[in-house]
């Protein structure tokens, strides 16, 4: 059974910051093999990826609306990708979801599980 979950949501105020996490619970252990991605979704709009790393950490990929304020990072050990946003703004106001098992380069696709999500609100 492939379980992700996120936390670290909250509301905050512009220029504040927040760091999400997802604790990855995958097939036989494996955390290790999956190229792992944040994706949000503001209302109204699509759902975008906002930054993506492959499974070994040496090819990473960030939104340029994150660019210099995001950083996403993994510890095999502990099963957990996190994304450390700073500098945040209303614009970032949206539901942020974990994925894993889709691409990193050129852009994040093709992800295959999916967590339920964690609201993400900046207020102005």
């Amino acid at each position: 059974q492939v379980q992700l979950v996120e936390s670290g949501g909250g509301l905050v105020q512009a220029g504040g910051s927040l760091r999400l996490s997802c604790a990855a619970s995958l097939q036989k252990n494996t955390f290790n093999n999956y190229n792992m991605g944040w994706f949000r979704q503001a209302p109204g709009k699509e759902r975008e990826p906002v930054a993506a790393i492959k499974w070994s950490g040496d090819s990473i990929y960030y939104a340029d609306s994150v660019k210099g304020r995001f950083t996403i990072s993994r510890d095999n050990a502990k099963d957990t990708l996190y994304l450390q946003m700073n500098s945040l703004n209303p614009e970032d106001t949206a539901i942020y979801y974990c994925a894993a098992g889709g691409s990193v380069v050129p852009s994040p696709r093709g992800y295959r599980y999916w967590g339920q999500g964690t609201q993400v609100t900046v207020s102005s």
